[in-house]
């Protein structure tokens, strides 16, 4: 094979290998036994932290979901981080059942931190203000902290809005990124990431570390990792769901995977040094793995496609090496391991419904595509210092769903 034919392959060799690691590992956490949601006897006091900018359009649902998720030992607190929205009159009608701050624009994790400076619960979970709970959110990721030595419980996020081409895509990617890859990961001691909509910490944990780091784009992203490298373990919740709305159109969809792309940028870059012992535990083994999958392998991937015609024109996409060659095999067989594990997610989610969302995948290598773009864009602003703001995602109140 020539370099140009291994620089095609090598996306695809990546592809095959997580893509039968983790789904394995995955299938071993659904088998796990079960620890019981918290009970009334077992109930810890919870510090539900929601963070809002120009929010008016859906803090309300995500306000009353909470209230009325039925569990007792509840303090919800909800931060307007200087909108310019009704934000503040919305969360005015709340103030006699939540805690309310109101500060000047400072960010997310700004906002995050004003927070839990008032939060007196034990365990503490953000939402993003258009995260809808279930009757079960709270007690199934309660039940994720199965010893003390977890410090961290992730939710299963899951969208609402599902009404064309992309949010169907966005859809099985949620199960695919969130309901298999973080089972199977979180299994493993690799778990990266407590998403920001739909994670919950150990109060004492988040103190120790010290709050989330306010000059960060993925603030959710850099506290993981600051937790995982003090000794704490990470898990996975499937049965904590939270609802939220995706971005219905590629503008929307491009500000946000480009965000978080800049926020791994930037936590990578702030978090070098892990780099440099990867034998220290199985989540410090798997950084460099997760930054070649979410930065590298993208890259990889537009050259690759690029180099598809050059082959062709010379003369070397021909005949033996190129047309039947290993390239090939590699696409066919990722994409079939895609197919599969897009299948086992809806299974292991029990998301039964959402099967008829597989009349997209056809649509996912240009998709794959589009977020390869992303990253490259991701990494030109980064390079360049181009400015940072809270992009947040522009909601259209879909979040009607009866919870």
């Amino acid at each position: 094979m020539t370099w140009l034919e291994i620089l095609v392959a090598i996306p695809f060799v990546v592809l095959t290998v997580v893509g039968l690691l983790i789904p394995m590992s995955a299938i071993l956490a659904a088998l796990r036994p079960k620890v019981a949601p918290a009970t009334k006897h077992s109930v810890p006091y919870v510090s539900v932290i929601v963070p809002a900018y120009n929010e008016g359009v859906v803090l309300a649902a995500c306000l009353d979901s909470i209230l009325n998720s039925g569990y007792q030992k509840l303090e919800l607190i909800v931060v307007d981080d200087g909108s310019t929205d009704n934000t503040a009159e919305v969360m005015a009608e709340y103030a006699d059942r939540a805690i309310t701050i109101y500060k000047e624009n400072g960010g997310k994790g700004s906002a995050l931190n004003a927070g839990i400076a008032r939060a007196t619960g034990e365990i503490l979970i953000f939402v993003d203000a258009d995260g809808i709970f279930t009757q079960d959110t709270i007690p199934n990721m309660l039940a994720g902290f199965r010893h003390k030595f977890v410090g961290a419980v992730c939710g299963n996020d899951q969208p609402v809005n599902t009404h064309n081409a992309l949010t169907r895509i966005l859809a099985l990617m949620t199960h695919t990124g969130t309901g298999l890859a973080r089972r199977g990961l979180a299994l493993l001691g690799m778990l990266p990431i407590v998403a920001g909509n739909s994670g919950a910490f150990r109060a004492s944990a988040i103190r120790k570390v010290g709050g989330f780091r306010e000059d960060t784009l993925g603030e959710d992203l850099e506290l993981t990792w600051r937790v995982q490298e003090a000794g704490y373990e990470v898990e996975f919740a499937a049965d904590a769901i939270v609802l939220a709305e995706v971005p219905d159109n590629l503008t929307a969809l491009w500000k946000q995977r480009v965000r978080w792309a800049r926020g791994l940028i930037q936590t990578i870059r702030n978090h070098r040094a892990e780099f440099l012992t990867p034998f220290r535990s199985m989540f410090h083994l798997y950084l460099p793995i997760n930054v070649f999958s979410q930065l590298i392998q993208p890259v990889v991937q537009l050259l690759a496609l690029i180099a598809v015609p050059v082959l062709i024109m010379t003369g070397i996409g021909t005949g033996v090496g190129w047309a039947s060659g290993l390239p090939s095999i590699w696409i066919v067989l990722g994409f079939s391991l895609s197919l599969f594990n897009i299948i086992l997610a809806l299974l292991l989610d029990k998301a039964w419904r959402d099967f008829r969302h597989l009349i997209v995948v056809p649509l996912l290598l240009p998709f794959s595509l589009f977020l390869s773009c992303v990253t490259v864009a991701a990494i030109w602003k980064e390079f360049t210092g181009q400015e940072q703001k809270w992009n947040k995602l522009e909601r259209t109140g879909l979040q009607t769903v009866n919870a």
